[in-house]
């Protein structure tokens, strides 16, 4: 199955929450260095033989030519990251946004199968498809092995802004399916493994999707208006200019409003104004929020001692708070290194 096959099921996936999205939303990576084609794909359950295709096609439709990486990411604001408050439950996921049965997560697998997926109608629970996570190159059957990640983590977009949006606005965010670079089925370790973070402290360990990873990372940026601080615009300059000077992402068809506070309602398709051009990317500079116009919004429930992400991430359980570390309430870390509800 070419990769193809694979970048036009995702883009079925713009149809499925606001059917005015028709355009397509890729990016096209392409290495000065001239690097050499992926190897071939791992299996899980199957034998089929893929290999990895970070080449991509534009849709029809699409006018004009497409923005470099580093020109969009020459647009984005630097500034200090707002630390402070950041909940999971702030975000609210995975929503039926269509009332069709499929939450966001199955819509992800649906969209992103490379064959046609296997779907239990009752409830909409995909049992099987095949799946090629293209952080590591290793192709799954099973979607139990897959988690759906977000290009731009929830804590990282709360961190560069999003403290600053509406309830509807975050929920809109967390369960994007009008741009298929927002929501990506990986491997469960390799999202686990990169966690809340940036592209200063963490990269594919696939080096050919490396290009395109960042390339995603500095459109998801952009579109949402987030910011970055001075490590990830810097290791993500370096890292474009070295390899990926080339790299150009592709329009969007719409962008969202820019987020206030004062907003009511969710962004829909009406609401949601015409795409920005490559000279009017630069977004909106923000300021710290001060102490009560923090969301109150409560606590998610969590069990205690079980693996949890990410790191940092707070929670309850019968009247206490829980907080996710990789370490002891003593300080000494866990055996396994892997992070664990416990009180803090």
């Amino acid at each position: 199955m070419k990769m193809s096959n694979k970048v036009s099921r995702r883009l079925q996936r713009s149809l499925i929450v606001f059917p005015a999205l028709a355009l397509a939303v890729t990016v096209g990576c392409v290495s000065s260095s001239g690097a050499a084609p992926s190897p071939e794909a791992k299996k899980t359950t199957t034998t089929l033989k893929k290999k990895k295709v970070v080449t991509t096609t534009i849709a029809k439709g699409v006018v004009g030519a497409n923005p470099t990486a580093l020109s969009v990411l020459s647009a984005i604001a630097v500034q200090n990251e707002y630390k402070t408050g950041y909940s999971r439950s702030f975000f609210k996921h995975w929503i039926d946004a269509n009332g069709n049965g499929c939450d966001t997560r199955e819509e992800v697998l649906i969209a992103e199968s490379q064959s046609k997926a296997q779907v239990d109608a009752y409830g909409c629970k995909v049992i099987e498809g095949d799946w090629l996570s293209p952080y590591d190159n290793v192709m799954h059957t099973n979607p139990s092995d897959l988690d759906i990640d977000h290009m731009i983590p929830l804590k990282e977009a709360w961190d560069s802004g999003a403290w600053n949006w509406t309830a509807a606005q975050r929920q809109t965010f967390a369960n994007d399916l009008s741009d298929a670079r927002a929501l990506i089925a990986v491997t469960a370790g390799q999202n686990r493994s990169k966690s809340d973070r940036d592209p200063s402290n963490w990269i594919p360990p696939q080096k050919s999707y490396i290009c395109t990873y960042l390339s995603e990372w500095v459109a998801i940026k952009a579109r949402w208006n987030l910011s970055m601080d001075q490590s990830e615009f810097g290791r993500i300059k370096n890292l474009l200019s070295a390899s990926c000077a080339s790299a150009t992402i592709a329009p969007w068809g719409t962008t969202p409003a820019s987020p206030s506070k004062s907003a009511t309602t969710p962004i829909t398709e009406t609401t949601i104004p015409a795409v920005m051009s490559a000279t009017t990317l630069a977004p909106a500079v923000t300021t710290a929020p001060v102490a009560t116009t923090l969301p109150t919004e409560t606590l998610p429930k969590v069990s205690p001692g079980a693996w949890c992400a990410p790191k940092g991430a707070r929670g309850t359980s019968s009247g206490r708070t829980y907080l996710c570390a990789t370490t002891k309430a003593d300080g000494s870390p866990y055996d396994d290194g892997k992070a664990r509800w416990r009180q803090g």
